[in-house]
């Protein structure tokens, strides 16, 4: 009878292989990650000298939880598919958190991860920082305001599909990643941004959190962990040159927040009639924060 071939290095090392995956708060990787690992760990597991990353990232594929995914673009020539590699049953989140460098999870998918609202939405929302751009004008007009706010909200085409998910890439102003942190989401460690940057991002943006009435209910929601401090030192960083700070505001004294929280948000002026959102119909006005939404709101 033939003796069977002894066991390669690699297969002798599944399971301490399968263990390091298994007990990783991260479970989506590029080619880059599993190099890594392949040249920090290979020591520590004896594996032969000449173990190349292709070869471990077949063995990972061929003989552990591990599988290849795709999140491709729709319709945009400016992207191409992105290929990641996905311990077991990592989330849509993780793998779209990956989707570039740095980037993070905002907005709805903020909203979700937070727990501020019961919806679960078929879009993720991924945002990317761009470089430093100076800011040409620091002086705002009405007629700017105006001209502005009746048009349409700008929509990001840098759109992808990762299994049953839609995901959007927004391009963001850049920040130095200001208040984005990471949260525990089932046994994945996410980036996200936090809870008074996520209010104030979808402030910003309501049609990336399902619209007005869902930015409400964040607030609402978000109430009794907000920070009033954070919230107001936060908007100050981001240093947006329309006064959000008026529909802040409003939305949380609408969402029942105390008057000495929502008030330090009016002693930042009241300058300007400003807009709850971007091309608003059938509007009612609010003379306490010189703002207009949706009558009915």
């Amino acid at each position: 009878m033939a003796k069977r071939g002894r066991p390669s290095k690699l297969q002798a090392a599944r399971g301490q292989v399968v263990s390091y995956f298994e007990n990783l708060p991260r479970k989506v990787f590029t080619d880059k990650d599993l190099a890594n690992v392949l040249y920090q760990r290979e020591s520590e597991w004896r594996l032969a000298a000449h173990t190349t990353v292709d070869k471990f990232v077949r063995f990972l594929l061929e003989a552990t939880a591990m599988r290849m995914v795709s999140i491709a673009p729709v319709g945009h020539a400016s992207y191409r598919t992105v290929t990641r590699y996905v311990w077991a049953d990592a989330s849509p989140y993780a793998v779209a958190a990956t989707l570039e460098l740095r980037a993070y999870l905002s907005h709805g998918t903020a909203v979700l991860l937070h727990g501020l609202s019961d919806q679960l939405p078929r879009t993720i929302c991924v945002s990317r920082e761009q470089s430093q751009q100076y800011r040409y004008a620091d002086t705002l007009a009405q007629g700017d305001i105006d001209r502005a706010f009746l048009r349409p909200e700008r929509i990001s085409n840098a759109l992808f599909t990762y299994d049953k998910f839609q995901v959007v890439l927004l391009h963001g102003k850049n920040t130095s990643r200001a208040e984005v942190g990471t949260i525990m989401y089932g046994q994945e460690l996410l980036p996200v941004t936090k809870l008074e940057r996520t209010l104030i991002d979808i402030t910003v943006r309501p049609a990336y959190a399902g619209g007005v009435y869902q930015v409400l209910e964040a607030y609402r929601r978000a109430q009794p962990d907000v920070s009033a401090s954070i919230l107001l030192a936060t908007l100050k960083k981001l240093d947006y040159l329309y006064p959000y700070h008026q529909a802040i505001g409003f939305y949380m004294q609408r969402a029942g927040y105390e008057p000495q929280q929502y008030e330090r948000f009016r002693s930042l002026g009241l300058n300007y009639d400003f807009y709850l959102s971007h091309d608003l119909r059938d509007l009612a006005y609010d003379p306490e924060w010189r703002l207009r939404y949706p009558k009915g709101f």
